[in-house]
């Protein structure tokens, strides 16, 4: 799995290996990746790779079909999460050029050359599992992060493509939309952020990484065979109502 070394990423790496599979963690920086591995024991190799890097992905890939023997799943989980360069991405006028491509080349060049790479070691095999990490603002706009969300919905296409082009080799490909996830930088982040985006989910409580990792998991196995092509958005119904929704549910709450 790429991404491997971050919150998502390190509970994916549990929850397959508790699974019975064996993993490779990849991730821009290897002290995050052997972090993530050294407690699953020969179960997981740590590897670093650059996601927007074809060469480094080719090599990966080859690492693991040498470590391991072949290669089942592909977990795309990769994206540009330095804060300085988030900060600016902005909006259509004011982002600059280059924080665009930059942000493109890893979020969904680097999905496509996971594919391009994997696709053919699966075949070898008999075919496998393709995840990629997508998200809700893949789906509905937002204020600022154009690149960001633009490249999430073209993950969805990329997945739909893949799907197509490729299911009757045994390939199946699908993306998962994660919302709001409860991890250490969400709680440390701006005061009030975490209790106005809670007011917009419909569950009691925010997803965590390991929910993230059980529907991973469950996309990897053969019990979801018939399952190729999707999008599946794991948010707490985040998307789902009308947007006067959080509104209307406190002026109810409060007897007024």
């Amino acid at each position: 799995m790429t991404g491997g070394g971050g919150g998502i990423g390190s509970a994916v790496a549990r929850r397959m290996v508790s699974e019975g599979a064996r993993v490779v963690i990849a991730d821009l920086f290897e002290d995050s990746a052997l972090r993530a591995a050294e407690p699953l024991g020969e179960a997981a190799l740590a590897v670093q790779f650059d996601a927007a890097n074809p060469q480094s992905v080719s090599a990966l890939v080859d690492r693991v079909v040498d470590h391991f023997g072949r290669l089942d799943v592909l977990h795309n989980n990769a994206a540009m999460t330095d804060p300085a360069k988030s900060a600016q991405d902005t909006t259509a006028p004011d982002i600059p050029i280059g924080i665009w491509r930059e942000i493109l080349d890893v979020n969904l060049t680097g999905y496509l050359l996971g594919c391009k790479y994997a696709i053919p070691r699966m075949i070898e095999t008999g075919g496998g599992s393709i995840i990629n990490t997508a998200s809700n603002s893949g789906s509905a706009g937002d204020l600022a992060r154009i690149a960001y969300g633009s490249s999430k919905a073209a993950i969805i296409g990329l997945t739909r493509y893949v799907a197509t082009q490729h299911g009757r080799q045994n390939i199946r490909c699908n993306s998962i939309a994660p919302g709001v996830v409860l991890t250490e930088a969400l709680e440390k982040t701006v005061p009030g952020l975490k209790e106005m985006i809670q007011r917009h989910i419909l569950t009691p409580e925010f997803g965590t990484p390991d929910d993230i990792a059980a529907l991973v998991a469950f996309l990897a196995s053969d019990e979801s065979r018939y399952i190729t092509g999707e999008n599946i958005s794991i948010s707490g119904g985040g998307l789902v109502h009308q947007p006067h929704y959080a509104d209307l549910l406190a002026f109810m709450e409060s007897g007024d």
